[in-house]
């Protein structure tokens, strides 16, 4: 839906010249409308920021200078996606595995979206679509003492991405299937180097499976 234009605010047709084509192509102009108008903010609202706050997994999609895709799953501890204020959001990025491909498409291209999805209590999302950079840890604390510190070495940032909010909107609950929370069969292993506690190679990448 993002548009990448001006200053934040929606404009008074949103969405990009492909999706306003093929909505006039497939008659669903009336209908997107309706939902631009009724449901597209150009910020959190209260209820927004609320659920942000109870959610402990989203995903980012990133893109790099030429338009290639990435999408990646973030997680951790409940409001791991801090909401600053009505406008600013910003996550930790955690020790991985080294390639920092989201934080590299940031680095040429900074829009970025985000997708919040509740699957066990209310199913239902909240997609965030905005532009973003990469701040280092002390610069991010500095500006914003209030953010949680954690001793455990794989929750300690390396950095933080800060996103400014240009269209926040609903994904609709239609599809969302429910998912039941099940205990964890190990501990959390925050921070490894175990190739085993990682997952191995389940893909079967590095050692083909016949």
């Amino acid at each position: 839906m993002f548009s990448g234009s001006g200053a934040g605010a929606v404009p008074p047709h949103p969405g990009s010249a492909g999706e306003r084509a093929l909505q006039a192509e497939l008659g669903t102009r009336e209908r997107a409308d309706r939902f631009y108008a009724d449901q597209v903010l150009d910020h959190l609202n209260t209820r927004m920021r609320e659920f942000a706050a109870d959610q402990e997994m989203f995903l980012v999609a990133t893109s790099d200078g030429r338009g290639e895709c990435d999408a990646g799953f973030r997680a951790g501890p409940p409001g791991v996606l801090h909401v600053l204020d009505a406008k600013t959001l910003c996550y930790p990025e955690y020790r991985g595995n080294g390639v920092m491909a989201s934080l590299g498409n940031i680095r040429e291209n900074p829009h970025i979206g985000i997708l919040l999805i509740d699957f066990s209590r209310d199913r239902i999302g909240l997609h965030v679509n905005g532009r973003a950079r990469v701040v280092p840890d002390g610069e991010m604390r500095e500006l914003h003492p209030g953010l949680p510190a954690d001793r455990n070495r794989g929750r300690r940032p390396v950095v933080w991405v800060e996103a400014e909010v240009q269209e926040a909107y609903i994904q609709c609950s239609k599809h969302i299937p429910r998912l039941v929370r099940a205990p964890l069969r190990l501990r959390r292993a925050w921070g490894t180097d175990s190739a085993r506690r990682k997952g191995g190679d389940y893909f079967g990448v590095r050692t083909p499976r016949r």
